[in-house]
């Protein structure tokens, strides 16, 4: 059985271990950037991951690394064709990927019987918004045009990327089967007043650092284009979202905004709001976690349908 924490001491271990330091102070923030300039961290997979096996694409024409995650069972699509997903994790768009973002990988790989695509893309000051965008664009289209059907996913500033990537294949006329984000960043410029009264309960993430991380990961581009903070999109005709998020993240707020604008579009969202839940809490390891990943392999799954409240 997989080591299940308590809740309660989930904030606690966030804050003793300064978790949250990027976040809570603009020199924080700029401390972060720097430390990954000078020492960057490692990306590669665990030695083990249960049930799949890893292989890494060389050569790869993007310039990064990316991994693909295949279950060694060779169990079949549900759909009866070939179907992968490409996952974006997070990190606040300076920390690279962690062991938490491989177990889920395997987990979709493992479950849904799909060969799973992870990027691992330029973090600040190395990479922007918009060459991180176009890049993960580049693979969706590299799968479609291999005859496979794609289903996007993403994770906090992975969930950024994510939805910016579904906009813009929208525009080019590609409507993906699913969309899949948890604890999405949506609006990097983070005005939205209703954070303020979030903040309080947030042990993680913060408004002072999270403005510094922006402004490093915008580039060139301004800050409500849709390329850096994706809730600026148009939402009409993108196909199905499923979003997971916590009451307890700053992020919420723009979750809910997000939810609002989907409706408005007349597009379908499969909500999970999850009460009193930290940022990325399906990555967890609570039984609350446990329940947000279920959620997460099901919403990527081939076969028709998603769980959740459609809106």
């Amino acid at each position: 059985m997989p080591l299940r924490v308590p809740e309660p001491l989930i904030p606690v271990f966030l804050r003793v271990t300064r978790a949250n330091r990027a976040f809570v102070s603009e020199a924080g923030a700029h401390q972060r950037i720097r430390e990954r300039a000078l020492r960057p961290e490692p990306y590669g997979p665990p030695t083990r991951l249960e049930g799949v096996r890893v292989d890494r694409r060389l050569p790869n024409p993007l310039g990064w690394p990316v991994y693909d995650v295949v279950p060694v069972d060779g169990a079949p699509n549900r759909a009866g064709r070939t179907s992968v997903v490409v996952y974006v994790h997070g990190g606040g768009w300076v920390n690279e990927i962690r062991l938490q973002h491989w177990q889920l990988t395997a987990r979709v790989a493992r479950e849904s019987g799909q060969r799973v695509v992870v990027p691992i893309y330029p973090l600040v000051p190395f990479g922007t918004a918009r060459e991180v965008s176009d890049g993960v664009v580049e693979l969706v289209r590299a799968e479609l045009d291999a005859g496979n059907e794609v289903r996007l996913a993403g994770d906090s500033a992975g969930g950024q990327i994510a939805l910016s990537v579904a906009l813009k294949l929208r525009d080019q006329g590609i409507v993906l089967p699913s969309t899949t984000l948890l604890s999405p960043a949506l609006d990097l410029s983070w005005k939205n007043p209703r954070i303020d009264a979030v903040q309080p309960s947030d042990p993680w993430l913060g408004r002072p650092g999270g403005r510094v991380l922006a402004e490093a990961w915008r580039g060139a581009d301004p800050i409500e284009d849709p390329v850096v903070s994706p809730l600026f999109g148009d939402m009409s005709g993108l196909g199905p979202l499923t979003v997971l998020t916590g009451t307890r993240d700053v992020l919420n707020p723009d979750a809910q905004l997000l939810r609002e604008k989907v409706r408005a579009a007349g597009g379908q969202m499969a909500w999970h709001e999850a009460e009193g839940q930290l940022h990325v809490y399906a990555l967890l390891p609570t039984e609350t976690g446990e329940q947000g990943m279920r959620t997460i392999v099901e919403s990527l799954q081939p076969a028709d349908g998603m769980l959740g409240a459609t809106i």
